[in-house]
């Protein structure tokens, strides 16, 4: 059932917003006119939407951000400060229903990306952002259903999925509860189905149950399998309850594992993520996105699953300064268990960018060089709470730090070319300060328009110290930067990359795509740069330079490698084994010179071309 609601921003109390007056807004959503608010009161009424056959009333909020109250009738019912997870609220009975919902944006540190700058403030409304709706049910009922998914890392053919069911009874219950287990689509294996006792004399009561999989049929990332998934259902009495869920291993061992097999990472950053970012995603050759230091809404998470992409989820936690360990390991269990029914769910990272940036401007001289060090050094950042809020998730892969080299990050961001130095640099940060495996975030920014005026997260200064001829040039800077950085993360045999970012919030940004989805230059350089075979220059500059196969797939393969330099054009056969880097021929390039670089299977052709600077 949906609900027409009104809003108004308030300055929060202990007590029931009273504001003097509302207006109608739209929920789920963010509505600009109350941005900067620290708190905001949206209200709504109905009558009692039962007919016969129901007995149960359950409000069902999602992305109440991110401190929340609900009263019903002038009675506080309950309170929320996970947005990520859903509420859901079994109403009292009654022939009339008023229902205000308070949410508040946090006073502790766990606001995230909506708690800084890089956002722009209409995002960051308090507010009902994903989904408000009214459910209504028999009695008894099963009022709640999740599932996590357990496969051996051992024996793939070894899987169960644990069930957890809340249900809903007035009166004293023993009854049993059916579970099953099917296939979804064309998906091979047969059903699986079982009976759990339920026996209580409380209203509510939990239920817990192992199904064994049959035959499993796992999930895969796109790039290397089908996307198979199961639907779970919960039926008791007349009442049916369902999910959807995938069978999939996911580990970290010097490299991402799906399946007990390796998967090397080519990924973007969501800041402001929808389901089209993740089809975007795929279209630029990625196989992961990163939503960084956010709850992801469930439709996101769902096309993860849907068009086999990872999802390393961030606790939203970013920025220098302490926080609450309990309250964060808190967290991390709730989003570990929000999130583990999602097959596409492979990471979490805990504290996002944890220092200031410190190196802001600095160039490539040995000079500078020595500044850099010196400032790394005088930068300190102790993980040591970071690794107990990574505890409490036992699911995924943790990846407790995400920030600069120098502070001994799990994930570093590297930024050559942008914050500092050029792109030349990047070998001498990964061996001066041992990074370079796990890189969570690299690229440049880039105008979006002409005359930028929304611009949150983009540092124009930083912008103009590189770049002074408008968009073409901008854009263009951009490209080179995403190229250089992503093709010698990928030569390093570097098995997570991920680019920050996808897509601008604003008319300029670090994304790729501007705010609306157009494609910047560096998009389809990205995307030649993701392909998981390709072939590449050891470097884009004048010299002797290697002409170099990356083959990101488990299987050997033969390739027919062609390139061409100011159109002298030769080619040659090769078979390249798993994951392999070969170089297959020399070029003396010149500044200026034009080069094309192409290799086919015999199926798929890819390109890629290069101009060379000085």
């Amino acid at each position: 059932m949906s609900l027409e609601w009104r809003g108004a921003a308030v300055a929060p109390d202990d007590e029931m917003p009273s504001p003097e007056s509302w207006e109608p807004v739209s929920v789920p959503g963010r509505p600009e006119g109350f941005a900067g608010a620290e708190a905001v009161a949206y209200e709504t009424t109905f009558s009692d939407p039962r007919d016969e056959s129901d007995a149960h009333t359950l409000l069902v909020l999602n992305g109440a951000y991110a401190h929340t109250r609900v009263w019903c009738n002038g009675d506080l019912l309950t309170s929320h400060d996970a947005y990520f997870e859903p509420l859901r609220v079994r109403l009292p009975e009654s022939e009339e229903y008023r229902i205000v919902v308070e949410c508040r944006a946090p006073a502790d540190r766990f606001g995230g990306l909506h708690a800084t700058d890089q956002l722009p403030p209409e995002r960051c409304v308090p507010g009902i952002w994903w989904d408000a709706r009214l459910e209504t049910r028999p009695d008894p009922c099963v009022s709640e259903l999740s599932a996590q998914p357990q496969v051996s890392e051992a024996d793939v053919t070894d899987a169960t999925v644990e069930v957890s069911a809340t249900v809903l009874s007035e009166e004293p219950l023993d009854d049993r509860i059916t579970l099953s287990l099917r296939p979804e689509g064309d998906v091979r294996g047969g059903g699986m189905m079982d009976r759990a006792r339920v026996s209580t004399d409380e209203e509510t009561t939990s239920v817990t149950y192992t199904i064994d999989v049959r035959d499993p049929s796992l999930w895969w990332p796109h790039d290397r399998g089908e996307q198979s998934r199961y639907v779970l259902s919960a039926k008791l009495d007349d009442d049916e309850h369902s999910v959807t869920t995938g069978l999939r291993t996911v580990s970290y061992d010097d490299g991402l594992q799906v399946n007990g097999e390796e998967v090397p990472v080519r990924g973007v950053t969501l800041l402001d993520p929808t389901a089209e970012d993740v089809v975007r995603a795929v279209d630029a050759n990625a196989n992961l996105v990163r939503v960084r230091a956010q709850g992801t809404p469930p439709e996101v998470a769902r096309a993860c699953d849907d068009h086999g992409v990872l999802l390393w989820q961030d606790l939203p936690l970013s920025g220098p300064g302490s926080f609450d360990n309990e309250r964060g390991t808190n967290l991390a269990a709730r989003l570990d268990a929000t999130y583990a029914q999602h097959p596409s769910f492979a990471a979490v990272g805990v504290h996002d960018e944890p220092v200031s940036p410190y190196a802001d401007g600095l160039g490539s001289g040995f000079l500078d060089r020595l500044r850099f060090r010196w400032r790394a050094w005088r930068t300190g950042y102790d993980s040591t709470e970071a690794e107990t809020v990574a505890g409490a998730v036992d699911s995924v892969p943790t990846f407790p730090v995400v920030g600069p080299p120098g502070i001994d990050p799990d994930a570093a961001t590297l930024y050559p070319g942008w914050r500092y130095g050029d792109t030349a640099d990047l070998p001498w940060l990964c061996s001066q300060f041992g990074v370079g495996d796990v890189v969570a975030g690299f690229g440049a920014g880039a105008l979006g328009t002409a005359d930028p005026v929304d611009t949150p997260g983009f540092d124009r200064a930083r912008h103009d110290r590189h770049i002074d001829d408008g968009v073409a040039g901008s854009q263009a800077y951009q490209a080179d930067v995403v190229r250089e950085v992503a093709e010698g993360l990928r030569q390093r045999r570097a098995p997570v990359v991920v680019l920050d970012s996808l897509r601008d919030v604003g008319d300029a940004g670090m994304g790729v795509l501007a705010a609306d989805g157009s494609e910047k230059t560096a998009h389809d350089v990205l995307a030649d740069s993701y392909e998981p075979t390709q072939v590449v220059l050891s470097a884009p500059s004048p010299g002797e330079r290697d002409v170099v196969v990356l083959h990101d797939r488990p299987e050997s393969t033969n390739l027919t490698v062609e390139w061409d330099c100011n159109g002298e054009r030769e080619q040659a056969e090769h078979t390249v084994g798993p994951f392999a880097r070969v170089p297959v021929d020399t070029l003396t390039l010149s500044a200026g010179d034009e080069v094309t670089l192409a290799v086919t299977d015999g199926q798929r052709v890819v390109k890629n071309e290069y101009t060379i600077s000085q």
